[in-house]
């Protein structure tokens, strides 16, 4: 397979990413506090569909490793959220289907074995580890999000959130360049900037908070 058509479903799945960032961020501007619109969390799994799907036609554990631990916590927020109900019909059956198919296809149908993600020739050992440890604290994120969210009762972004995105997001610009992935470079970059921007704004409102219980 030629690698436009790879690439081109690698961007947009950020494309998706970077449009739920941008929701995200447009929304806590205007309120100057962060937000987190149920859009997010809507194309956030439409989006890890898609990357997951760009990550087993680059033969990329650690891009796949990564959309599969994350999925049900971008389900579960929806629910927090009391907006999985609301889903049309369509959404709900894509959602739900889509873990099973692929891992019927890869099964049963798929071409790529296992033991290739991890000796592709492509990729050297140290890469594939750089790739991994980068995947496992940006996914982290939204483990530490989801129980911070569950002990709440409320699907939020905290701090915690922003400073685990803002690492890993590092980790994996560092590999994408690597890797001469253009998708990887161009999802982290944008990301990070958002990420910085968004701690600033949490600390200010943190801040303001402090103030107002002084007061």
């Amino acid at each position: 397979m030629q690698d436009w058509p790879i690439f081109a479903i690698g961007f947009l799945a950020q494309l998706l990413f970077s449009a739920r960032l941008i929701s995200q961020w447009f929304l806590s501007e205007k309120s100057q506090k962060v937000e987190t619109p149920v859009l997010f969390w809507k194309l956030s799994l439409l989006a890890s569909i898609l990357l997951f799907t760009y990550g087993y036609l680059r033969e990329d554990f650690a891009i796949m490793l990564g959309q599969f631990l994350i999925y049900g916590i971008y389900w579960r927020n929806l629910n927090l959220q009391g907006e999985w109900q609301n889903r049309n019909i369509f959404f709900k059956i894509l959602v739900i289907v889509f873990p099973f198919a692929i891992t019927a296809y890869i099964l049963f149908l798929g071409s790529l074995q296992w033991q290739d993600l991890f000796k592709n020739k492509n990729i050297t050992g140290l890469l594939i580890t750089l790739g991994i440890l980068g995947q496992m604290v940006y996914t982290s994120r939204f483990f530490y999000q989801w129980y911070h969210s569950e002990k709440t009762q409320e699907s939020s972004l905290p701090m915690g959130f922003w400073i685990l995105s803002l690492i890993g997001s590092i980790l994996l610009f560092s590999y994408g360049i690597f890797r001469h992935d253009p998708v990887l470079i161009a999802a982290h970059f944008f990301g990070g900037i958002i990420y910085v921007r968004d701690m600033y704004l949490l600390k200010n409102t943190d801040k303001q908070v402090g103030e107002k219980i002084k007061q």
